[in-house]
């Protein structure tokens, strides 16, 4: 269907509403409201865009009047460079939504390959997410921090939560590899270690039902690198769930209690994001975005530590300012891949 069709049948529908509305009883208002109301930032968006092509047209015809060309100009120009801009607005628009784009995250990082090396970077990763938290005004909330003896980490997860966490932080899932000389090595080589990432949004429990009968719940004593409450009581907890296999531990804090609520939200994430993804590949099988699956197996990024860049791999983008990213200045790599994204679903839809 052409664009200018699509929405000359949704300026009709919002028209149609209100009409209904005016006749409209009991429950019936509240449905027709709430329809009409998720419309009509859309109708705003397509008057807008009708409104500068109206105007674009308009200067156009005034250009051929000597009289009127030096007026006309410079409103033509503005016009027809405001008209694609807001076509595509409106096209993003219309694209179908993901109502996990709105809310909140939990984060997992885990070093994979490199030894000591990969924990030392996971830690600097999960710190580099924590700072970016804070400059988008997000809750940067701990749920267990797993601390190595140098000062690394064998794992992190947290919750971040803020408006449109989730849609900024998901292609960030995947493995980042790191090259750089350790502290540990002597010699000055350059070692090669990775980490995984893991951005899951956050579920709750009208989204995922779990089933008591279907989980393990195994206490133990807490180990780490140090701290109070490490090997004093059975405060850690492991949760499997046996018909997925999915195993999530949690010994961040003293309380048996509070572990097992971290673990049983990070489950529920986990289970959810499980759902979605068998949900998106059985209605696309046949698409996959350029900016990946965000699959934990992918390797998505390289941090060049001897060259100061970073490159992500899924779109090409090289930038040489690795100090600052891992600084928390994500904006320029996360703002690319979104920018990818929404190019590849406007192509795949058509809209």
């Amino acid at each position: 269907m052409a664009l200018s069709e699509t929405l000359d049948r949704l300026l009709y529908r919002a028209d149609e509403l209100r009409a209904l509305l005016e006749t409209a009883e009991g429950a019936q208002i509240g449905v027709l409201a709430k329809e009409l109301s998720e419309l009509e930032p859309l109708v705003e968006r397509v008057n807008a865009l009708r409104a500068a092509e109206r105007a674009r047209d308009e200067a156009e015809l005034m250009l051929a009047d000597p009289e009127m060309r030096e007026l006309a100009e410079a409103e033509y120009y503005a016009q027809r460079d405001a008209v694609p801009v807001l076509e595509r607005a409106l096209r993003l628009s219309l694209l179908p939504k993901d109502a996990a784009d709105a809310g909140s995250a939990i984060l997992e990082i885990r070093p994979a390959a490199g030894g000591d090396e990969a924990g030392l970077f996971a830690a600097e990763l999960f710190a580099a997410y924590q700072r970016y938290a804070a400059t988008r005004g997000w809750r940067f909330g701990l749920l267990d921090y797993d601390e190595s003896e140098l000062g690394g980490i064998k794992g992190a997860v947290a919750e971040v939560e803020g408006a449109g966490v989730f849609a900024r932080l998901k292609f960030e899932s995947g493995v980042h590899r790191v090259q750089r000389v350790p502290a540990t090595e002597t010699q000055g080589r350059i070692h090669t270690s990775t980490v995984t990432v893991a951005v899951l949004p956050q579920a709750e429990e009208v989204d995922v039902q779990i089933n008591e009968a279907d989980l393990r719940i195994d206490t133990y004593r807490a180990s780490g690198a140090g701290g109070q409450h490490v090997n004093k009581t059975d405060s850690a907890v492991r949760i499997t769930h046996l018909p997925t296999g999915t195993v999530v531990a949690m010994q961040e804090e003293r309380s048996q209690h509070k572990n097992r609520a971290k673990a049983m939200k990070v489950l529920r994430a986990r289970l959810y994001e499980a759902q979605r993804s068998q949900a998106s590949a059985s209605r696309s099988a046949d698409r996959k975005s350029q900016v990946g699956t965000g699959d934990r197996s992918e390797r998505i990024r390289t941090y060049n530590f001897p060259q100061g860049r970073v490159t992500d791999h899924r779109i090409g983008l090289t930038l040489h300012k690795i100090d600052r990213i891992m600084q928390g200045e994500l904006d320029d790599l996360i703002d690319a891949l979104i920018a990818e994204d929404e190019a590849a679903r406007l192509a795949a839809e058509g809209v």
